[in-house]
């Protein structure tokens, strides 16, 4: 038996990915440790969104493979090459492939590199797990998606959409509420297209996880908006709910129509701000969130305007922007980059504005009295989340998985401060 330290990065799913791996181990009769000083051996849970993420991925493969190591998650699937030129030594497990954990662990130790990325049949849904959280239950409803992005490393890694069956999700929360969960997290690839390959959509899945009699809340993760018009009216009544977070994750990704076709994003710039106008209408104070691409190859500087254009118009309350950059395998990776300057100069352009967006949005807050579960332990102290789940933060003493009335007093650009109130 080994002692194991296990370590993740990336989207939710990533997160979730690394608690199942966790529950596996100690399911096996291994135990968990909490850093790779005390460890027989290591497993990194990996992302390869990013050039950037892909880069820190490579750092920390190259620390922690002075003991025998498995590297799991999205990057050996997508570059396995890559990889192995870092840890020629290291297992790899595939992103769909965890029934075969305590496998590879077994071969690892042993001294046998195995080599598992090839999807299993095995539904991560009602995997025993170790959360990273006490407070918050992340729930995997799908794996892969219906897209076909130029740009997207994830769908080498995770493949075609393969949505879990409604009644297992369900009782999966119904499982993470017994445990003691006050927050559940529906996340995948693309919650947006969640079960149109087995006759049901997202939609029907919200509406019968907040019909669970438990007092909880419920943070519906990212869809892209190609799939939102099939949805969008069902999915909005669905969001009129005490229990559901007002909160969607919707990248639009650029404001040019012409280069959301090259990125073969399957929706207009139209479609986003259409969302947004239904939403707002519909519930006023609620928090969008979208992600920003600045130059992508076929980007101009007409195009960049029209994406300057479509946050001024929208205002979103959150972007996550990213600098295009060319990932393996990818179909824009085999066009013209432009040159690096030229995306640094935009993405500060982007940043600024969106960072005034961002502080324009928190301030409106300031005054406003409500109820905040608070769900995250940080360096900087307790955050909690407010029903549009804006982060946050008090200094009075609270404890994690707790329910107060707030008052908030001030606000930054990526936070409101408060005080209890009650």
């Amino acid at each position: 038996m080994a002692k194991i330290f296990v370590e993740a990065y990336g989207c939710s799913a990533s997160f979730a990915d690394s608690e199942m791996i966790s529950g596996l181990i100690l399911n096996g009769g291994h135990t968990l440790v909490d850093n790779s000083s005390e460890s027989d051996l290591n497993i990194i849970v990996t992302c390869s969104v990013k050039d950037s993420t892909a880069d820190k991925m490579m750092h920390r493969i190259k620390s922690l493979k002075s003991k025998p190591l498995i590297v799991a998650g999205c990057l050996p699937k997508a570059e396995k090459d890559t990889v192995e030129k870092f840890s020629e030594e290291a297992s790899l497990l595939g992103p769909n492939s965890l029934g075969k954990t305590l496998q590879v662990i077994s071969s690892t130790m042993n001294g046998k590199k195995q080599i598992a990325l090839e999807d299993s049949d095995l539904s991560k849904v009602g995997l025993p797990k170790v959360r990273l959280n006490p407070a918050v239950g992340i729930v995997e409803i799908a794996s892969g998606c219906m897209s076909e992005c130029t740009f997207c490393q994830t769908k080498l890694s995770k493949g075609d959409l393969s949505s879990y069956r409604l009644g297992d999700i369900v009782r999966q929360v119904e499982t993470e509420i017994k445990e003691g969960c006050k927050e559940v997290w529906l996340t995948s690839t693309d919650n947006g297209c969640y079960g149109f390959d087995i006759g049901t959509d997202l939609p029907t899945l919200v509406n019968a996880v907040v019909s669970i009699p438990e007092n909880f809340m419920v943070r519906v993760g990212m869809m892209n908006p190609m799939y939102m018009p099939r949805i969008r009216e069902s999915l909005i009544e669905s969001f009129d709910n005490a229990k559901v977070f007002k909160f969607m994750h919707v990248p639009v990704q650029c404001g040019s129509d012409k280069v959301l076709h090259d990125m073969k994003r399957g929706h207009t710039a139209g479609t986003f701000r259409e969302i947004v106008k239904k939403i707002r209408g519909r519930f006023g104070q609620f928090t969008i969130s979208t992600d920003i691409i600045v130059g992508f190859p076929s980007e101009t500087e007409e195009d960049f305007q029209k994406t300057v254009a479509l946050l001024e118009d929208t205002r979103p309350d959150v972007v996550n922007l990213s600098k295009y950059s060319a990932r393996p395998g990818t179909d824009a990776a085999e066009r013209k980059q432009l040159d690096a300057a030229e995306i640094k100069r935009r993405s500060r352009i982007i940043f600024e504005q969106i960072s005034k967006l961002s502080m324009e949005s928190n301030k409106k807050w300031i005054g406003w009295k409500g109820r905040v579960l608070f769900d995250e332990l940080t360096d900087e102290g307790i955050k909690g989340r407010n029903y549009a789940y804006k982060p946050v933060y008090v200094r009075d003493k609270v404890c994690i998985g707790e329910s107060h009335v707030v008052e908030i007093t001030d606000a930054t650009v990526k936070r409101l401060i408060g005080k209890i109130a009650s």
